[in-house]
């Protein structure tokens, strides 16, 4: 049984995501924001998803479904990818890793089970085994600065790891769970990591990583984290009707690797050159008019529905994420979204929802 929420009820505002940790907010989510600029804030993964592949030909299998190169991946690594169909279109995106006897696929829970059935539909002949193993494993996140310092003063020792790379240690800190995995995060704008375990040592775990300085932070101070350092999330920033080219996130696509579901199609822009959009960032002068409430789950302001980014009156864009980020000058309005490439440098000057903004790279800096 996973522990029980809070040792003060109230004391957090729950939230939609699965884990027993992860809350809307403990109290303060701008304190909890700052904790993940400036300190070390720790949060519950259990809104991802962990799929295992075994069999002799999941290298290859995998290597020719996602859109970058798995065949090569060294043991104890990994990388971001796109599930495209043959279209070219994004299905879904997850990180894959080498885990030396199989391949652990994770994604968000919301794309389980579009992943699982893709899978399923493309494997025919090959000695290929695919296992929801979403339940067996808990994830606890750390992100922020101090975040190494953190683990160290919790007796869980790490050596330099590269991005996405995953480390197996025998543990000394409290939560008795003698082994877990502890994994780099993915970009070099924020130092974060990723521990895995039993769901048994959860509870323990959290309150180690809590005496050793950690902050608790809820789903909103992590979706303005997110926002802040320009990554898109897919179903709300990445949508089916993308294109990969068009999100920016060349990492997650190999060139040299060979064939795989929607190749052709990438492999045509790339050398076309020909894709229209792109996904960036923007700063707005005030909040704009045509904005929803945030969801329960986030707590952000969302734009309308199909709210448009104009120039000289035309329509040369969408908003697809907007928030009012707390920094040391006074909330900064900033929003991601498309827009066309021929307006799309960095200090143009668009208008999204009545309100003045300014094209900007990402991430957001001056926060």
């Amino acid at each position: 049984m996973l522990p029980a929420l809070h040792e003060k009820p109230g004391a957090a505002q729950s939230s939609e995501h699965r884990g027993p940790y992860a809350v809307r907010n403990f109290g303060d989510t701008g304190a909890e924001f700052a904790a993940l600029r400036t300190g070390c804030g720790i949060y519950d993964l259990g809104s991802r998803s962990k799929i295992v592949l075994t069999g002799s030909d999941r290298m290859r299998w995998l290597n020719g479904m996602v859109t970058n190169n798995i065949r090569d991946l060294e043991v104890n690594r990994g990388v971001y990818a796109f599930l495209l169909n043959p279209q070219g279109r994004i299905l879904g995106d997850l990180y894959a890793y080498n885990r030396g006897e199989s391949i652990l696929v994770d994604t968000d829970r919301s794309q389980l089970e579009k992943i699982l059935a893709t899978f399923d539909h493309y494997i025919i002949m090959d000695d290929v085994q695919v296992a929801n193993r979403s339940d067996q494993l808990a994830v606890v996140g750390l992100a922020g600065p101090k975040s190494r310092d953190v683990l160290k003063a919790a007796g869980i020792q790490i050596p330099e790891l590269q991005l996405l790379q995953a480390f197996a240690i025998q543990c000394a800190c409290e939560c008795g769970c003698l082994e877990c995995t502890v994994v780099r995060g993915a970009y070099d704008d924020q130092q974060s990591y990723e521990i895995w375990l039993a769901p048994a040592h959860l509870k323990p775990l959290w309150d180690t990583l809590l005496k050793a300085g950690a902050t608790p932070v809820g789903t909103e101070a992590i979706e303005l984290h997110r926002i802040a350092l320009g990554i898109p999330r897919y179903g709300h920033d990445i949508r089916e009707r993308d294109l990969p080219q068009e999100t920016e996130q060349a990492h997650a696509l190999n060139f040299m690797k060979g064939c795989y579901v929607g190749q052709e199609i990438v492999e045509r822009i790339r050398s076309r050159g020909n894709v229209h959009r792109k996904f960036t960032g923007f700063v707005l002068e005030a909040e704009p008019a045509l904005i929803a409430p945030g969801t329960p789950s986030d707590g952000t302001k969302t734009a309308a529905t199909n709210t448009k980014i104009t120039s000289g009156g035309k329509d040369v864009g969408e908003v697809t994420s907007l928030a009012s980020l707390p920094t040391t000058h006074g909330n900064k309005t900033v929003a991601l979204g498309y827009i066309r490439r021929e307006v799309s440098a960095a200090g143009k000057e668009v208008e999204i929802g009545g309100a003045r903004a300014v094209v900007a790279s990402l991430p957001f800096t001056d926060i």
